[in-house]
């Protein structure tokens, strides 16, 4: 970096006589304020940024030195440098005004220009404010002397990355020229495109000095890409250039996307009258305008425009929105300055030792001074905040300007009409920015909102972005040449070459697109074995093939590198294994229940049986006797329920409660019993040694898979099987061969493969043979496209289409013919039913039962503490007074408890009944106990 400075301070020195120069010593300085501050200005005036720039600068300058409040009677002075659209001359003018002693330097419009000028200012202290520099580069760490007075192309990137994701584009090819400006403005829109998950599929750059048949060139080489939208960022000077070839290549007819910086609206408007043949150059494009607020500051300088005096030619030419930027750049330095001097600030210059002469060299760098108080006006310049022209002037903590913001506008007719705006703070939007600063920020796709465009052509309908490439290349699509399966793809004869159900599925959805897909079919396999299908969608991400069409299916590593469609064809992985009929036994009537089943079920006979006993004791006099006895009907009136032929009434009303529960149970549960056990001895029952992909993981015998299929990867890498285990199979003929031998004559003990397959082998097995357990993976066949490729979003617009209408199914019926095999292997133990189908019977039933016992110890407690006989309670006071402190007379044993549950309700009833009479009758003595006298 310094030697690059110390070359241009050579240059400038041989440029301009040594004797030009003076020295009055090392430092210069005042204690009073000065009478005249010296600021520079840096502009190509010929330029259509230069001529709206320089009249806006030298308006400012007026302003500030009329308004007493600003700098108090110092006079600010303008050191204008005209660049002339040249780095080099642009680099030797600005060192020509760091020889003015200058304290701020305003421009350059460049961004080019600014990177060189940069380094200088950095060296000299002097805080550069930019109206044109829009590099996103330039705001970073390496330029601290760098300020921009208007915004960064970064958030003009940003907003057109949310305009391509608001019309569902996904890809874009710049068009830029070849500087620094160029350049990385494009880098930061390839950043926000990829946030979006678009992208520049092409950069296609050319120097400023360019003819026109150069960018001829050019235009007609992007124009045979498959992308149609186009993004222009280049220079307002030369930018209609672009449109012009374009014009002449047809490129801005229907289809065609076309989006402008910030670049043509400022050409736009610079101009007094538009002629009617640029306008037809511009018909229908998008671009982007700096929005500046309409103020009343900002009309009453509009109005002003038409008679500045510093304006080459009066009228409304020349002026767009870097004047205003211009102009408010002037007052943010004079604010700066007042800030500074009022704080003391000393404006002092003092020699650069890095640039003294050293050995004995003839430059005389020591003329360049450094400006001392450099620092602490750019803090000054970082602090400041007012109201300009162009809005709020104010630097955030990344020393961009707040509040950045766009108009959104669209080339109709003769005018250019604004169809919404972009924020910073909430994106696209029809409503002003200033409107939603208040509300909280809002970026979901949901809030996003544009007027309807007019596009190239004079349609409405937003353009699709892309087209099949002009260059003569079909699309190139692999087709599995398969060995076994051939329903499926297989090759023929035909001029296309290649047959079968997933062919006809692509053929068919192909047709239901607005547009002609030119393609070309190629075999991937010798023909010899399957493919490997991982290999087949690695050669589409490779770029070997656009797309892949057949039996591809959908997983999870392929989708990393490659763009399915929505799924034609569902699919997952199944096993089928060799299966025997299952004989009747003894026993089978036990088979209906699981263990768990039965074992519950007779534990609710026996449950319910003794809780309707319990009910029941105290008034039925069926369930009373002798102990014996009763435990005989507790077991009878249990197990008779069963077939409804219980003969003991019952009496109790809760009794009868829990018995129409538990019958209503009792029915259900025959019924399911009667059902279940006449399927097992009336339909065929298979069953096989292979329950399910379990019990094959956990044996040691050998599995068989389709050559080529992912079902080997998925075994080995997510199931952990050993590879000694897999033998890979090539057609149907081969698993019907490996079955039939067996694992111990050199075959397999079950085949592992995607359900497709094995419809079509059971079929012509004649059902031999059986899927064990249940579909363990869930997926789908779907056709393979290079990532991003738009092709993969319509197909799967079109096979929902076909599966809609029915014609999906169509072809299926064409091409694959099933035979129903719907019986799966061990269906016997599918068949019993367990306890999960009837817990919500027996929780009814045992809720009754534990409800119906708590209501009866209520009322048979309510009844014992109403029973209470004398003789016993007096017995208890004689033999026992001196315990009654410890605890209740009227407390009692368990075993009295349990002989009043078993008496009889009736005679409870007529003990409490005589005890009752026996309280209301009065008693004849008196309470000393002596009888009492007459009077």
């Amino acid at each position: 970096m310094k030697g690059d400075l110390l070359i241009l301070l050579s240059l400038w020195f041989i440029w301009f006589p040594v004797g030009v120069f003076c020295s009055s010593g090392n430092t210069s300085s005042s204690s009073l304020k000065p009478k005249v501050i010296n600021i520079g200005a840096l502009v190509t005036v010929n330029s259509v940024i230069g001529r709206a720039a320089k009249p806006a600068l030298e308006a400012a300058i007026d302003d500030v030195n009329s308004d007493p409040n600003i700098l108090n009677g110092i006079e600010l002075k303008l050191v204008l440098g005209d660049t002339n659209c040249s780095g080099f001359i642009g680099t030797m003018e600005a060192l020509q005004l760091m020889q003015s002693e200058i304290v701020v330097a305003i421009g350059p419009q460049s961004s080019s220009i600014a990177h060189v000028i940069s380094h200088v200012v950095n060296e000299l202290h002097v805080p550069l404010i930019s109206f044109g520099a829009t590099d996103p580069t330039l705001a970073s760490l390496q330029f601290p002397y760098f300020l921009r007075s208007t915004h960064s192309d970064y958030f003009q990137m940003y907003a057109i990355a949310d305009i391509v994701e608001y019309y569902g584009w996904r890809e874009v090819i710049a068009i830029f020229v070849d500087d620094d400006y160029g350049r990385n403005g494009i880098s930061v829109l390839g950043d926000a495109l990829a946030k979006k998950r678009a992208k520049i599929s092409y950069k296609a750059a050319f120097s400023p000095q360019d003819p026109i048949s150069k960018i001829n060139d050019l235009l007609a080489e992007v124009n045979l890409m498959e992308s149609r939208v186009f993004v222009v960022h280049v220079n307002p000077d030369s930018g209609l250039n672009v449109f012009s070839a374009a014009k002449t290549l047809n490129m801005m007819s229907g289809g065609y996307v076309w989006i402008a910086t910030d670049w043509l609206p400022s050409y736009l408007d610079s101009r007094v009258a538009i002629d009617s043949d640029t306008m037809n150059l511009l018909q229908g494009v998008v671009a982007l305008r700096r929005y500046t607020p309409d103020t009343d500051l900002k009309k009453r300088f509009v109005s002003r425009w038409n008679n500045l005096k510093y304006k080459e030619n009066s009228g409304p030419g020349g002026f767009n929105s870097y004047a205003l930027y211009a102009y408010d750049s002037v007052w943010l330095a004079a604010h700066a300055l007042k800030g500074f001097l009022n704080e003391d600030g000393n404006v002092s210059f003092s020699a650069d030792p890095k640039l003294s002469d050293t050995n004995a060299s003839t430059l005389n760098l020591s003329s360049l001074r450094v400006f001392n108080g450099g620092q602490q006006l750019l803090q000054t310049l970082l602090q400041t905040n007012f109201t300009g022209l162009s809005g709020q002037v104010q630097f955030d903590q990344q020393r961009d300007l707040v509040h950045p913001a766009f108009d959104v506008l669209n080339i109709d007719g003769t005018e250019a009409r604004r169809i919404g705006y972009w924020s910073n703070h909430s994106h696209l939007s029809v409503v002003p920015p200033e409107n939603l600063y208040t509300k909280p920020p809002n970026i979901s796709s949901g809030s996003q909102n544009l007027y309807n465009a007019i596009w190239p052509g004079k349609t409405l309908e937003p353009p699709r972005g892309w087209v099949f490439p002009n260059n003569g290349q079909p699309l190139r699509i692999a087709v599995p040449n398969r060995v076994g399966y051939k329903e499926f793809a297989s090759k023929d004869n035909s001029p296309r070459g290649v047959k079968g159900y997933c062919i006809d599925v692509f053929e068919a959805a192909i047709k239901l697109l607005p547009y002609a897909v030119p393609r070309t079919y190629m075999l991937f396999g010798d023909g010899t074995r399957n493919p490997s299908y991982n290999d087949l969608v690695y050669q589409v991400f490779q770029n070997k093939y656009d797309a892949a069409v057949g039996d591809v299916t959908i997983v999870t590593n392929r989708t990393k590198i490659v763009d399915f469609t929505q799924p034609y064809m569902e699919s997952g992985l199944v096993v089928v294994a060799p299966i025997k009929e299952v004989k009747s036994t003894p026993w089978s009537f036990l088979k209906p229940f699981t263990k768990e089943m039965w074992f519950v079920t007779a534990a609710f006979f026996l449950f319910v049986g003794a809780v309707v006993w319990i009910l029941e004791h105290r008034m039925n006099h069926e369930f009373r006797g002798p102990p014996r006895q009763q435990l005989i009907t507790i077991f009878w009136f249990s197990f008779s329920t069963m077939f409804f032929s219980h003969r003991e009434n019952t009496v109790s009303t809760l009794g009868r409660l829990v018995l129409i529960i538990w019958l209503f149970v009792v029915l259900i549960i025959n019924s399911s019993y009667t059902a279940s056990l006449t399927s097992i001895l009336t339909v065929q029952q298979l069953t096989s040694g292979i329950q399910g992909i379990d019990s094959l993981i956990s044996s040691s015998e050998l599995i068989g898979v389709q050559d080529g299929s992912f079902a080997y990867n998925y075994l080995v890498d997510e199931l952990n099987i050993a590879r000694s285990r897999i033998v890979q199979l090539k057609n149907p003929e081969a698993y019907l061969k490996a079955l039939n031998l067996g694992p111990k004559a050199g075959g397999v003990a079950a085949i592992v493969d995607e359900l497709p397959y094995i419809e079509l082998f059971l079929s012509s097995t004649k059902c031999l043979y059986r899927t064990v357990g249940q579909e363990f993976t869930k997926s789908g066949w779907g056709f393979a496209f290079q990532r991003d490729s738009p092709l993969a979003v319509d197909l799967s617009t079109a096979i929902l289409q076909l599966s809609e209408n029915g014609y999906l199914q169509n072809i299926r019926n064409k091409w694959l013919k099933y035979r129903e095999c719907s019986i799966l292997a061990n269906q016997e133990e599918e068949n019993q039913l367990d306890l999960s189908s009837f817990w919500g019977l027996f929780l009814i039933c045992g809720v009754a039962c534990v409800l119906a016992l708590t209501f009866f110890c209520y009322g048979v407690f309510a009844q014992y503490r109403r029973y209470s006989p004398e003789d016993e309670e007096t017995e208890v006071e004689d033999i026992e007074p001196s315990r009654s402190s410890r605890r209740s007379i009227r407390s009692t044993s368990f075993k009295n408890i349990m002989d009043f549950v078993d008496k009889k309700e009736a005679v409870i009833k007529e003990m409490l009944k005589r005890k009752n009479s026996n309280e209301s009758k009065p008693t004849g003595h008196s309470s000393n106990g002596q009888a009492s006298s007459p009077t």
